[in-house]
Order: C-alpha cells, then sequence, then structure tokens
C-alpha cells in the first residue's frame, strides 16, 4: 500500500503549501503570478523538447500494428483501418485513436477458470472509464476558457448549457464534475482491486490520478460550496495571459491551492506518462501506412556498400584465376 499511501501524502502536502502561504504568510504574488508563469514556460520548453527528441530518432523499419488485410492485388478487399496503405487513411486511424480509444475498446482479458483452461473474453469497462475520465476533463477544461478571454466565447457558452442541462441546483450543477470524479475513482480502484494491476502498478501510476482529483475535488469546492467570487479570479488569468506581473487582487486561499495543483500538473506533465498525449501522433506503430508490398523502405542505418563490376573484380583476380584455369573475358 505504499505505493498508494505515498502519492496520496505527497498530494495532501501539496496542497497544503499555497493554502499555508497564502493565508498565513500572504504569498498570494508567489502562487499567483510566479509559479503560474514558471509552469507554463516549463510545460511548453518539455513538451517540444520531448516531442523534438522522439522526431530526431530514425524509424528504420516499417513497423505498423495491423490487424487486418493489407492491400496487394486489386481484387483483394483490404482493410483500410486495421492495415491502412495511405495517408488519409492513417490520420483517419490515429484520430479515432485519439477521440474514442479504438485499440482500447476491443481490450480483452484473461482469466484461469476452476478446470484450468484459461479464457478470454470482452473487458469493456477500462475503455468507458478512460473514455468518461479523457473526455469529461476535456470539457472541463474547454470550459474554464471563460476566464481567459474578455468576451465568453459562443462555444464556451454552449459546453455549458449542454453540460448543466439538469439546472438542479444554484450554482448551476456540471454532470462533468462528477463523471471525472467517478471515472478516477473507478481507474484507482481498478488497479487496487486486480493483483496483477497491483503489481505492475508505480507511484507515478497513482500519482497524477491522485493529483487530478485534487484539482477536481478543489475546483468542485470553490464552486458549490465557498461560492468564490469570479470576477477577481478571471481578471488574474487575464492578467496572466496579457504577461502581466501586476500583483493578484483579492482571492480566496482555495483558489491558490487550485491554481498551484494545476501548475504542479503542468510541470509533472512532460516529464512523465501524460505525455502519452503527444506521443500517440509520433507513435511508428500508428502514424505509419502498411505499403511495404508496394515500396521498397530502406534502412537509415545500414552503411553504404560499394560495389564492383565483374570487370574490375577480374582485374584484381586476374592472375588467380589464370592459375586456376577459370574462364576470364580479357586476357
Amino acid at each position: 500500500m505504499k505505493k498508494v499511501f505515498m502519492p496520496l501524502v505527497m498530494v495532501a502536502i501539496l496542497a497544503l503549501i499555497p493554502f499555508v502561504g497564502v493565508q498565513y504568510a500572504g504569498l498570494s504574488y508567489l502562487f499567483g503570478v510566479i509559479i503560474p508563469y514558471t509552469a507554463i514556460v516549463v510545460l511548453l520548453a518539455g513538451f517540444l523538447l520531448r516531442l523534438a527528441d522522439w522526431l530526431r530518432r530514425p524509424v528504420p523499419f516499417r513497423i505498423p500494428t495491423t490487424c487486418g488485410q493489407e492491400k496487394s492485388l486489386e481484387w483483394i478487399k483490404y482493410d483500410r483501418f486495421e492495415s491502412p496503405h495511405r495517408f488519409w487513411e492513417v490520420a483517419a486511424r490515429v484520430l479515432f485513436e485519439v477521440l474514442f480509444f479504438r485499440s482500447l475498446f476491443r481490450n480483452t482479458k484473461a482469466e484461469i477458470h476452476k478446470d484450468a483452461n484459461l479464457a478470454y473474453g470482452s473487458h469493456k469497462w477500462l475503455w468507458f472509464g478512460g473514455l468518461a475520465f479523457h473526455w469529461s476533463l476535456l470539457i472541463i477544461v474547454l470550459r474554464h476558457s471563460r476566464f481567459f478571454f474578455p468576451m465568453v466565447p459562443g462555444f464556451t457558452d454552449l459546453l455549458s448549457h449542454v453540460d448543466g442541462f439538469f439546472d438542479v441546483t444554484l450554482p448551476t450543477f456540471y454532470i462533468t464534475d462528477a463523471v471525472v470524479l467517478v471515472a478516477i475513482t473507478f481507474l484507482v480502484f481498478r488497479r487496487l482491486n486486480d493483483a496483477k494491476m497491483r503489481l505492475i502498478s508505480l507511484q507515478t501510476d497513482y500519482f497524477p490520478l491522485f493529483l487530478i482529483a485534487a484539482i477536481v475535488v478543489v475546483g468542485v469546492f470553490m464552486r458549490y460550496l465557498t461560492r468564490l467570487d469570479i470576477m477577481p479570479v478571471k481578471d488574474q488569468m487575464l492578467r496572466l495571459v496579457n504577461f502581466s506581473v501586476d500583483a493578484p487582487g483579492d482571492i480566496g486561499a482555495l483558489f491558490y491551492v487550485h491554481l498551484f495543483l494545476v501548475s504542479v500538473l503542468a510541470i509533472y506533465f512532460p516529464f512523465s506518462k501524460l505525455m502519452h498525449a503527444g506521443a500517440i501522433f509520433l507513435s511508428p506503430t500508428r502514424n505509419q501506412c502498411n505499403n511495404s508490398r508496394e515500396k521498397r523502405h530502406i534502412n537509415p542505418w545500414n552503411t553504404a556498400i560499394k560495389f564492383r563490376t565483374y570487370a574490375e573484380y577480374e582485374d584484381d583476380y586476374r592472375e588467380k584465376m589464370k592459375k586456376a584455369k577459370l574462364p576470364i573475358e580479357k586476357q
């Protein structure tokens, strides 16, 4: 349980740092200006450096993951998405992977029954939980875009209306706030409930889940319980967007906890497994066409080979060929 307890304690300590610093030490400028700017720089620089590092690495082999008929003869029907042959087919495959977790939808589970037989079955709960988590988080992030524009974008209003269509509380209850917490809970308990998952799970698997859960919980507290005034919050976000270094206004300590945890997540992002968000587009198993029957792919790692003509070969070994009584073309 140490792998679970330690990340939980770390997140709790990270949440206490800005609360104590703002509430009792008056460090609102540090947590409201300096740390957010630092987090943005680290996120962008780290993200770009990781992508650049991946892009400069050669991919000598054509290794797309396939599970369908490859294109060969024209009269043989091939699978456009399982074995893509053209760029648009690869693009569609990656898009479905990013938006709908297409490969995870085919996830299976293996169980040994009492008769010692190994059985495979469909396992859609992981796909559903991952999809709910990522889509809810995306909608929440897009809803927060209202804080970064002087005029609220139209799509943000539309998302807010759709997300809060129940309209059963004041302020409006957003469905994604509940869905993302349920999804995080499912993803954590899935690792705890399965012995195999507990064995292979690391602290770095639990930490981002607990960190995101803490960000959401603090946001929910600010919206539904403490009723934080959003106008000073929007003023501060607009200052950050406009690269202003002015001191923030009078905002509650919970806001700085929320902002600090988001900053920690941004700093942690480029150096963690969360970089799969960018790696999916650069994965050679996903972004390559399976056209090795149509096009010859040469390994760039192969050393250059110097070829000799037969005439050059005969010039080098003519005397030896004569002694061995081998036929030669030039006497």
